[in-house]
């Protein structure tokens, strides 16, 4: 028996998830192309660019996952974010060559000014969407779902970031981005359907019933999950976190240059067509792949996308034709979408359902803060010696190689490794109650009250 979820629960799942990828999906792959094309971009400044984000993006969602909290409420916070979130994708259409150019000296230059506008506007924007996306819709989800039906919401809300680079894709195919031009309307488009997702949301999205934290203690809430008894207390929560953390760092080795890697290095102009039908496959796949997690719970769910994720960093890195490209890229796809799957519905398990506001912050530094620094830093490091092409200006540009996949791979090697300690911790505790539930008990109906911290 599964608890089951309302259509306007779905409607509101599928529209803000994938209305949230999109921009995020502009942001984390697109804002590389665009300083990369526009002003000439190095893969340091893509490093920085992703790593500063990550901060905001962390920041935001400890200070604003504690104080929906605090005030019990996810939907103000949702809607005004993505409204707010929408508004500051629009700006980046002001940050162009001309518009720097007829603005600061001309001891200055326009490329180098582009670049640090594009990291300060970038951070601007992650604390909007992040306090929309990251830290109230993510508890919003944890809110509104629990054991016996999370895989499932977890399948397509995992899905939807490549099905988000799916929209992009074909949104962007009759665009030339190397004409600014290009780069305004792109903007325009993306922040004018934020604002409207986020008017959307005033009449879509139902506050589940959550009660607002009692004492005051504001400040000491946002840093609740970080406090040794918690830890200890919810010790299986933060290995997971631990390994989620490598997972992602493996991902983002290679992200931020995916797309230059198929544009420039492999010469796929028409890479659109080539990935197109590998996202469309992995994330049907995930759909479906989700709902083992209710099934077969986290062991046995976790170890296929690994694998899957491995077999296309191999394919990826020996190869460059295209057919085995795009079987390279299904299985990473596959791997990244269904690990994020996994990993999203366990750690939802194991995040204590009163204070899941003061816990999204937790998640943000797995899945955003620390592989945001650590991961694109170990790319800019193997890309340090690429070689470099010559503009017609005279300007150098790096061309990634497939050196990112084999650092990526390698960091999948020691995810591998953790999650075998995390299985061991996991089976030596087995009968403890809470333990057999999350991981070994096949749920009937778990109600999100029944699941508390690990005494």
């Amino acid at each position: 028996m599964k608890t089951k979820l309302g259509s306007k629960f779905w409607v509101a799942l599928v529209i803000f998830s994938l209305c949230g990828q999109v921009a995020w999906v502009v942001e984390n792959m697109y804002f590389n192309v665009f300083i990369y094309k526009m002003f000439n971009a190095s893969a340091a400044d893509i490093s920085l660019m992703v790593g500063a984000s990550s901060v905001a993006a962390t920041v935001t969602t400890l200070i604003i996952g504690a104080l929906s909290d605090k005030v019990g409420k996810r939907k103000i916070f949702i809607c005004g974010g993505y409204i707010t979130w929408g508004i500051s994708i629009l700006c980046f259409a002001l940050i162009r060559v001309d518009v720097i150019s007829a603005i600061i000296p001309s001891t200055l230059s326009a490329a180098a000014v582009g670049v640090t506008l594009t990291i300060i506007l970038d951070c601007v924007m992650t604390f909007f969407g992040s306090a929309a996306n990251d830290a109230c819709f993510n508890a919003w989800l944890t809110d509104s779902t629990d054991s016996t039906n999370r895989g499932a919401a977890e399948g397509i809300n995992a899905m939807m970031p490549l099905v988000a680079i799916l929209v992009v894709f074909g949104g962007f195919m009759g665009f030339d981005q190397s004409l600014a031009s290009s780069w305004t309307l792109i903007f325009i488009i993306i922040g004018s359907v934020v604002v409207l997702i986020g008017i959307a949301g005033i009449f879509l999205i139902k506050d589940p019933a959550v009660k607002a934290t009692e004492n005051n203690k504001y400040f000491a809430n946002i840093i609740y999950g970080f406090r040794p008894s918690v830890i200890k207390q919810n010790y299986l929560l933060y290995l997971c976190l631990g390994a989620f953390a490598i997972f992602n760092i493996s991902i983002q080795t290679y992200m931020p240059y995916l797309i230059l890697y198929y544009e420039v290095s492999l010469n796929m102009s028409n890479y659109v067509f080539i990935m197109a039908p590998a996202i469309i496959l992995a994330s049907v796949f995930t759909f479906f792949y989700g709902k083992t997690y209710d099934k077969w719970r986290f062991k046995r769910s976790v170890i296929p996308t690994i694998i899957a994720l491995v077999a296309g960093y191999v394919l990826l890195f020996l190869f460059k034709g295209t057919v085995l490209v795009f079987i390279g890229s299904l299985f990473m796809m596959c791997g990244y979408l269904s690990g994020m799957a996994i990993f999203g519905a366990v750690v939802r398990d194991l995040t204590p359902p009163k204070k899941t506001g003061m816990f999204q912050g937790l998640r943000i530094f797995a899945q955003v803060l620390i592989p945001g620094i650590i991961g694109p830093a170990i790319g800019a490091w193997v890309l340090a010696d690429a070689k470099k092409i010559v503009g017609g200006d005279g300007t150098e540009q790096f061309i990634p190689n497939e050196n990112i996949f084999l650092a990526a791979l390698i960091v999948a090697a020691v995810l591998a490794i953790v999650l075998a300690l995390v299985f061991i911790v996991i089976h030596k505790n087995k009968n403890n109650e809470f333990v057999n539930k999350i991981f070994y008990t096949l749920p009937e109906k778990v109600a999100n009250d029944d699941i508390t911290e690990v005494e």
